[in-house]
Order: structure tokens, then C-alpha cells, then sequence
């Protein structure tokens, strides 16, 4: 027999005409002791519509009902709505073609993808398919899909991941609005446009914009499964999750646990049922995440890829080993050190431990507004302590929260390889529950514990944008004092904002949102102004990120748009260049030899940050590999964290019989043979993979290739991957062909052309 807590509840949006949207959100489902939190929301008097439909129902224009929206919300909602997506739009695009290539390992993948359609399912690094990324393809996709249509370009490639962006936004303004009203889903949008790590993700080709574009819907979707207890929410946020994992496998399963047993507990529907639907989302995962695994695993080996990042060519030995446990472990066969771990506290990826995502390294990126949320989140869960078993709001702050909290402890306490751009992650999760928390306690604002729990929040926020901006304190210098004191007067003010007028208290609420955002918005600002390119890159001005510890060779900025000290160090630097976030892989150093720079500039003179013309791809007349992130010299061997600077006699070389051979040329390590196929746009095979740690091709093959004639010339200088030592595939390779093939000039470049034997 179904009980009463059992029973969908109304609606969100159900309500009298009329009915504020805010009211619909709370009305029915307050605590039993409510009046501790203040009265529930006033209801509007306005009269009723006029009979007929109401603008944005049916009925109405098209265009009509988009700029009005839901009949049930204000009539600013909308086109408030519209003009956030704008805007962020706009402000993303702003200055995105000085990225250029931004990480050429994945943008020599989308280059294949967009030349060939078995690279483009297999995610291959290169057209005639010798090697894959070391992650599964959905992320390159549509970039690959947007190539095929607009040409190779900047644009082309990154204009997608903006996108995502603002649909992020828009899926976290619809999560909000639904049950706490417009305004809250208008400032949750803005908290997540202006956190700096999204600003710098959003208009980057990494994984991870997809990645939380997709687990912010899985997120709203059982959310709204929740409120009523339909399947279809929760099968299609099982679809989500499983295209989620063919985007940055295990990492899209971190929250799985809370969507779960927040559904299971909280769901309106009896708990037979409950576990069926579940059971179904569980196979809509499987399906949606596993066609494309079970399709590789039974595809023979002899006609795909070599599945790069695992040393057995098994997409399943990459999922759950180097891309899995791996990660939390530091144990990652084919990583820098042949998969040494990262010790107690810290190690080579920096300091594990519960305040990670505050520190010098990471803070800068995400941390604003995290002080805050916490408090708010604590502060939803008292508010809805009372409610039903079945209260939407509480299953809100649960999935959101409970998200959030499981992200960043996971994060904390990973050993193995991590890099600060991995917390855009948070960003939408967070921005949620600002937005929730937020406008729920200010509607209740004439109860004392509401008052100081958002007191509380505006005064930790204040003071840690102090702290933050501190960090880069010859960045806007008076910044931080504004921030402080305009946080702690807005503190004050919401203590009494019960107690004051409307205005008077608006005008405090104004306040505080202000100095909350000033710190983030000049970080995001400062992201926007610059070009981001290479493999570890980090958000607003210089020396926003710092850490002691991340990467072989001792401290370095954690800055992949190299700031001026980081270029600086990798010039100078004995031994390897710190490991690439690029492909998330880790390695040694496959680039040249010490001394050679594996970074990119920014001082609008080299590197793909600073050059006007990408690559002649671009159809803007640059020179041959300009945009590419650039290691070193021109026509240099690349490194881990970048690859080289192609010259017109390097590219000439390459392209001059490439039609007669499979691959143009073959050199170690990924970000090495993709600076060299996006600048000849002739397939380039990655010896070792990303790291140059992986067996493929092994010498024998490699033999045989070459026998066959389908390689043409060998990048000198490639190094050989970390893990692999003197007896790995990648040194074998290169010590025989230092051996038996003739070497060639070209530029400031050196080859080996391998249709020609060296003499004696």
C-alpha cells in the first residue's frame, strides 16, 4: 500500500496563477518547524491572466515563447536567461584563436578523426591509425565533426568546447530554477561563467568540458527523477553518466554513489520499485558506455590502433589501471618512473591532504566560493532536517553537495596523476549550491540562524579571497582590501537583513555578491586576456599557481600557459620537463635533450600562445607549425609538455613524397608527432604513445614497416620515454635507426630518412 511520503510530489511549477516562482518552489514542503526559518514566501496578488494562452504556453509564436519563457516565471527570468548565455558566450569566445592548437596532443586526434572515420571511433592520433589518445573518443567528436565542416583551425576546434560551456550553464540554470526559482538559477549560472577554472576549460580541448557538461545533466536529471518519481529521469541519467565514462572513463563514476542512494532513499515511489529503476538506469549505463568498449575489446588487434596508455593494448587494462586505480594509487605502469607512487603526503603530482583544494597550487583555480558552499550546504541540509522523506529540496542539496564533497575528497586524496584543471569538475556543482543555498536562507532571512549562516558565509568568502588574491600580490594590488571590507560590511548587514528594509537589505545582498565575484571575475578576466596552450595549464595572472613538489625536477609554476619564470626554468632546467597533463598522461620526458624548452611563450614572439597564425592549415600564411604549442627552437625536437616549432624547411621535408608513404614520419612521444602532422597535415606516428612508454610499435614491427616503406623519415631526438629505460620499444627504435639510416637537415631540424641507408 503506497503511504502518503510514497506519493509523487506536485510539480514544481504547480501553484495558483500568478504564483511567484520562488513560492513554487517551497510552498507544501516547508519543515514542521518553519517558523524557526521565517515564513514561507509571500504569494503575488496579481490578478488572474486574461483567458487564452498565457504568453510562453502553447499557443503563443515561437519566438515569443522563447524570449517570454515559463508562464509561471517573472518576466525577467527569460531574457535575463538569454542574456547570461550571451554573455558568456561572448566572453569565451573573446581572444580564443591566441590558444591556437591549445593541447595539440588532442588536436592532432581531431585531425585524424576529421581525415578518417575509423580514426574518429577509435580516437587515433593519427590518420592511418598507428596509435590511440589515451582516452576513450567522445570528447573528440564533435570537434573532430566541427573540423570536417569549418577546415583545421582554432575555431574549428574550440569554438565546440565553448559551447559546452555555455550549456553548462544553461543546465545549471535550469537544475535551480526548478525548484528554487529564477533568481537562484540566474546566480548559480553566474557563479559557474565566472570561475576561473571553467573560464579556462571552457575554451580548452581537454576531456573535461564535456565531462561536466554531461555530469551537471546526470545531476539535474535525478533530481527531477526524485521530484517525480518517473523512470524515463533516471534512465536517461544513466544514458548521461555512460557517455559521461566515454568521455574520461572512471572519473564520471565518481558521483555514482550519491545519485544512487539519493535516489533510492528519497524517491516518491514504493522501494520495489525503486531498486527496478535503478536496475534500469544501471543497463541504460552499461549500453551507453558500453557498446564502444565491447566493440574495441572484440575488434581484432591486427586492424585497430594500439590502445595508447596501456602496455597490454586493452582498453580495459587502461580504464582501470592507468586511467583507474592508478590515479588514486600513483601506481601507473608507464608513468614517469614506470609507475612509482606518490608516497604519504604528496609526491611528483603535489600534497595530498584535506585542504589541497586550498592550497598555493590549487585554490586560485576553484576555491572562491568553496567556503561558502560548504557552509551553504550544511546550512540546506538544517533547513530541510524536518521535511518529508520525499522533499525534493533536500534530495537537491544531497545530489549537489553530496557531489561536490565526493569530487573534492576524491581529488584531495589522489596520489597518483593530477593536475589543477582537473577541478573544473566542482565548478558546476558548487555554483548550484550558492545558488540554492543563497536564495534559500534569504528567504527566510527574518530567522536568526538564516541571517548567520549567510553572515557566515559572506565572512569566510571575504576573507579567503583575501587570502587568495595574496598569493598574487603584485596582481591588482588594492583588489584584496576591497574584497575584505566590502565582504565583511555585507556581513554585517545580512546579521540585521531581517531587520531592515527591502532596499536597505538588497542593497547588502548587493554587497556581498559583489565582493564574493570581484576576486574570481578578475581571475577569469585575466584567463580570457591570454592564449593557453601546451599540457598543464592553469587559470588567471602569473603565479596564480604554485606548487613545490608537481612534477620530476623540483617546484615549478603550475602555470601551462608558462607564465615568464616557467618559461624561463625550461630553458635552463637539467633532466626531464615536468609530465603533461595533456593527455592526462605522464611520463618521462620523450623531448629532446637538456636544455631544450618544452614550453610555450607568452610574450607574443614564440610558442602557440603568441603567434598570430596558427598553422598554414589556419589559411592565415603562418609559418610552418606557428600555433603548434611549441617546445624549443624552430624545427626542434618537442617534449612531453609540448611539441616542437615546425619550420618551412622541416614541413617542405615531411610533405615532399608523403603521398608515397603511410605515415610522413615517426617520432617519439605524442606531442612530438603532433606538432609535426598539424603543421604538414600528414599522418605522423607516435612512437611510445603519449609518454613514449608504451610497446608500440615494438622494434620488430617497426622493422617491418620500414621494410615495406610506409614510414618516411624519423624525428631525431625524441628521447625515449621514462619507463622505458635503454630496453624500451622507443630506445630500440631509435638507437637502430641512429644506426642504419642516413641523417638529414632541414632547418634547424634533424631527420632520418628511412627509404635511405646510411653509408658503411
Amino acid at each position: 500500500m503506497t503511504t502518503q511520503h510514497d506519493r509523487p510530489s506536485p510539480p514544481a511549477d504547480a501553484g495558483a496563477p500568478g504564483q511567484l516562482p520562488e513560492d513554487a518552489g517551497t510552498r507544501g514542503r516547508l519543515p514542521a518547524d518553519a517558523a524557526t526559518w521565517g515564513p514561507p514566501p509571500a504569494v503575488s496578488r496579481r490578478a488572474a491572466p486574461a483567458p487564452g494562452p498565457a504568453p510562453g504556453e502553447p499557443g503563443q509564436p515561437l519566438a515569443r515563447r522563447l524570449w517570454r519563457g515559463r508562464p509561471e516565471d517573472p518576466r525577467w527570468a527569460r531574457p535575463a536567461l538569454l542574456a547570461l548565455l550571451l554573455v558568456t558566450g561572448l566572453l569565451y569566445l573573446c581572444n580564443l584563436s591566441a590558444s591556437g592548437y591549445a593541447n595539440s596532443f588532442y588536436s592532432a586526434a581531431v585531425q585524424a578523426g576529421s581525415q578518417s572515420w575509423k580514426a574518429f571511433f577509435f580516437g587515433s592520433l593519427d590518420a592511418a591509425n598507428a596509435i590511440t589518445v589515451d582516452k576513450p573518443p567522445a570528447s573528440l567528436w564533435p570537434m573532430a565533426l566541427s573540423v570536417r565542416l569549418f577546415g583545421l583551425n582554432s575555431w574549428a576546434i574550440l569554438v565546440p568546447e565553448v559551447l559546452m560551456g555555455v550549456g553548462t550553464v544553461a543546465v545549471v540554470y535550469a537544475a535551480v530554477r526548478r525548484r528554487f526559482g529564477a533568481a537562484a538559477g540566474l546566480l548559480a549560472g553566474v557563479v559557474l561563467a565566472l570561475t576561473p577554472v571553467a573560464a579556462l576549460m571552457f575554451r580548452f580541448n581537454n576531456p573535461d568540458a564535456l565531462l561536466a557538461l554531461l555530469m551537471s545533466l546526470a545531476c539535474h536529471l535525478v533530481v527531477r527523477a526524485v521530484a517525480d518519481g518517473r523512470t524515463k529521469w533516471l534512465v536517461w541519467a544513466g544514458v548521461v553518466l555512460g557517455f559521461a565514462f566515454l568521455t574520461k572513463t572512471l572519473q564520471a563514476f565518481l558521483i555514482l554513489p550519491v545519485l544512487a542512494v539519493v535516489y533510492g532513499v528519497c524517491a516518491p515511489v514504493r522501494p520495489v520499485r525503486r531498486l527496478g529503476q535503478l536496475a534500469l538506469a544501471t543497463l541504460a549505463l552499461v549500453v551507453s558506455g558500453g557498446w564502444w568498449v565491447a566493440v574495441v575489446e572484440l575488434w581484432p588487434e591486427s586492424s585497430r590502433p594500439y590502445i595508447g596508455g596501456s602496455q597490454h593494448n586493452s582498453f580495459l587494462e587502461l580504464t582501470f589501471g592507468y586511467n583507474g586505480l592508478g590515479r588514486l594509487n600513483g601506481e601507473e605502469t608507464g608513468s614517469v618512473g614506470g609507475g612509482g607512487g606518490g608516497g604519504g603526503g604528496g609526491g611528483r603530482w603535489g600534497e595530498t591532504g584535506w585542504d589541497r583544494m586550498f592550497t598555493s597550487e590549487i585554490g586560485g583555480q576553484i576555491s572562491w566560493l568553496l567556503p561558502a558552499a560548504l557552509i551553504l550546504f550544511v546550512a540546506g541540509l538544517v533547513l530541510t532536517r524536518r521535511a518529508s522523506r520525499t522533499d525534493p529540496d533536500r534530495a537537491a542539496f544531497l545530489v549537489w553537495g553530496g557531489s561536490l564533497l565526493v569530487t573534492a575528497v576524491v581529488f584531495s586524496c589522489m596520489a597518483g596523476i593530477f593536475h589543477q584543471y582537473y577541478t573544473v569538475a566542482l565548478a558546476p556543482y558548487l555554483a548550484v549550491v550558492i545558488g540554492m543555498g543563497t536564495v534559500g536562507l534569504w528567504r527566510r532571512r527574518q530567522a536568526v540562524p538564516a541571517a548567520l549562516a549567510l553572515a557566515a558565509a559572506a565572512t569566510a568568502t571575504a576573507a579567503w579571497g583575501y587570502v587568495l588574491l595574496n598569493r598574487t600580490p603584485d596582481y591588482l594590488p588594492g583588489l584584496k582590501w576591497l574584497v575584505l571590507a566590502g565582504g565583511l560590511v555585507a556581513a554585517l548587514g545580512l546579521v540585521l537583513a531581517g531587520r531592515i528594509g527591502r532596499r536597505a537589505g538588497l542593497a547588502v545582498v548587493g554587497l556581498g555578491l559583489a565582493s564574493a565575484l570581484a576576486g574570481p571575475t578578475a581571475y577569469t578576466l585575466s584567463t580570457l586576456q591570454k592564449g593557453h596552450t601546451g599540457s598543464i595549464v592553469t587559470a588567471g595572472p602569473a603565479g596564480a599557481s604554485t606548487t613545490g613538489g608537481g612534477g620530476p625536477g623540483g617546484g615549478f609554476p603550475g602555470d601551462g600557459r608558462n607564465q615568464q619564470g616557467r618559461n624561463q626554468q625550461g630553458r635552463n632546467q637539467q633532466g626531464p620537463t615536468p609530465p603533461d597533463a595533456g593527455g592526462d598522461g605522464a611520463g618521462g620526458f620523450p623531448g629532446g635533450p637538456a636544455g631544450q624548452d618544452g614550453a610555450t611563450s607568452q610574450d607574443g614572439a614564440t610558442g602557440q600562445g603568441g603567434r598570430a597564425a596558427p598553422s598554414r592549415q589556419d589559411g592565415t600564411g603562418g609559418s610552418a607549425g606557428a600555433g603548434l604549442p611549441g617546445g624549443g627552437r624552430a624545427g626542434g625536437p618537442g617534449g612531453l609538455l609540448g611539441g616542437a616549432a615546425v619550420d618551412a624547411e622541416a614541413r617542405e621535408l615531411l610533405e615532399t613524397g608523403a603521398g608515397d608513404h603511410t605515415w610522413a614520419a615517426a617520432a617519439i612521444g605524442a606531442q612530438n608527432a603532433a606538432s609535426y602532422q598539424l603543421a604538414t597535415g600528414e599522418p605522423v606516428m607516435a612512437i611510445g604513445g603519449f609518454n613514449g612508454t608504451d610497446p608500440s610499435p615494438t622494434l620488430d614491427q617497426f622493422r617491418q614497416y620500414v621494410a615495406e616503406g610506409r614510414i618516411h623519415y624519423f624525428v631525431a631526438g625524441g628521447g625515449t620515454g621514462g619507463g622505458g629505460g635503454n630496453s624500451g620499444s622507443a630506445a630500440q627504435i631509435s638507437a637502430w635507426v641512429r644506426e642504419n639510416f642516413e641523417r638529414v637537415t632541414a632547418g634547424s631540424a634533424t631527420f632520418y630518412d628511412l627509404t635511405r641507408k646510411a653509408a658503411g
